[in-house]
């Protein structure tokens, strides 16, 4: 018992020995100031300039004329063109269906027949008037009576009614050469058959509908335009002739892009009740390219997005459309390289771009980097910059409007923002 006292009371002695000796031997203590790591941001300068602000609108394409085919003339279609067939394609003229032409060759030969006798009665009765006429003068003086015993004895009431039935045989004649020439079925114009209500040896009547068709021509575009944008165009007058603003029509199927270019030809002049807007009138020409073989076809019934080439507006900014906080707040760098926000006027159009018309200045650097609202104040340190002009040209030249992903990688790479740290 007495010898494990003493063990343990050694072990203490040592364990207090060693303790004084590490705090005898202890470093002194420095304290150290955290370290302010800046945020770095991407930034886009503003700059004042003249911009044609583009309107976003959608619509279906339509043709500028459809027409529904009708007999004029009954009987049997006896012949049908190879392109009568839904979606075959017709330039103006072409043959797409006969009809029995027998009964009216039959008619024509009728009436050629009429006409020849009537234009031989009125010979005949040309000679009795000379020859009345010849006897007339021969007659004394006195036996001469009234106007219409002349009239009578010089036959002209007989030649009148020979000339009259004359008149009437050559417009029965027009008539059977017209209902002839109406058994030929001809596109009224280049088109393209929508439906077909005939086939070959069908009995038809006047009035039964044949087919459908459409121009190939020209294609048109309605855009409904809102009431509060429309100062941002420049429509056509009432009266104008001339072509509108430069539109661009295109698709996007599963990220394939296609463009087509159109103008603005017109608008219609009438708001429309329930939604407020106008809408203008794109034309397109050639949408089946069947002129230039390189184009795609613009297919009737396709929905189209349409950016609309607006009026020049001086004064503008162009900024991204994610960069814009609550409130119509923008995040901005101040001279101290510290984040603020400031309030800005912006027009009210649509597109992944904003134009601000009042609140910023020539040279202020707006923070294209997506920051929490709580680092208003921060220190930033700018790693980028690119002028709002630049930004918007790159976002042009690209031919779609790019997303805020996209405009801040064009801008400059990001970089990994810091925090205070001790």
């Amino acid at each position: 018992m007495k010898r494990q006292f003493v063990v343990a009371s050694a072990l203490l002695l040592s364990a207090a020995l060693i303790t004084l000796l590490l705090y005898a031997t202890r470093p002194d203590t420095d304290i150290s100031e955290p370290v302010y790591v800046p945020i770095t941001v991407d930034v886009v300068v503003a700059e004042k300039e003249t911009i044609r602000i583009p309107m976003q609108a959608q619509g279906t394409v339509s043709p500028l004329q459809q027409t529904t085919l009708l007999a004029e003339v009954q009987g049997r279609i006896v012949e049908a063109s190879e392109t009568f067939n839904v979606g075959g394609f017709v330039n103006a003229g072409d043959v797409l269906l006969r009809i029995d032409p027998r009964d009216y060759q039959a008619r024509l030969a009728r009436a050629e027949a009429a006409l020849r006798s009537a234009e031989s009665e009125l010979l005949q009765e040309r000679g009795r008037a000379d020859v009345a006429r010849r006897e007339w003068e021969k007659l004394p003086a006195g036996s001469q009576r009234s106007d219409e015993a002349r009239d009578l004895y010089l036959r002209k009431p007989q030649l009148a009614q020979a000339e009259g039935q004359l008149l009437a045989a050559r417009a029965d004649l027009q008539t059977a050469q017209d209902d002839l020439d109406r058994t030929v079925v001809r596109a009224p114009y280049t088109a393209l058959i929508r439906a077909k209500h005939a086939e070959l040896g069908q009995f038809v009547t006047p009035g039964t509908q044949l087919a459908e068709v459409f121009s190939v021509d020209v294609a048109e575009v309605r855009l409904p335009i809102p009431q509060t944008r429309l100062a941002y165009l420049d429509l056509p007058g009432v009266r104008s002739t001339e072509a509108g603003a430069r539109i661009d029509l295109y698709t996007d199927v599963n990220g394939d892009v296609t463009h087509w270019p159109a103008r603005l030809h017109r608008s219609e002049g009438v708001f429309d009740e329930r939604s407020r807007a106008l809408y203008a009138v794109a034309r397109i020409d050639d949408p089946y390219g069947l002129t230039h073989p390189g184009q795609p076809p613009l297919r009737i019934g396709t929905f189209v997005t349409a950016s609309i080439e607006g009026r020049p507006m001086s004064g503008l900014v162009a900024l991204p459309r994610y960069v814009m906080r609550a409130g119509d707040n923008v995040a901005v760098v101040d001279d101290n390289n510290l984040v603020r926000n400031r309030t800005v006027t912006t027009l009210n159009t649509g597109g992944d771009f904003v134009y601000v018309a009042a609140g910023l200045d020539d040279g202020d650097q707006v923070i294209l980097t997506t920051l929490d609202s709580a680092l208003t104040g921060a220190e930033v340190s700018v790693v980028s910059r690119i002028s709002s002009r630049e930004l918007r040209l790159q976002s042009t030249a690209k031919g779609t409007t790019a997303t805020g992903a996209d405009v801040a990688a064009d801008a400059a790479p990001a970089q990994p923002g810091g925090a205070p740290s001790a």
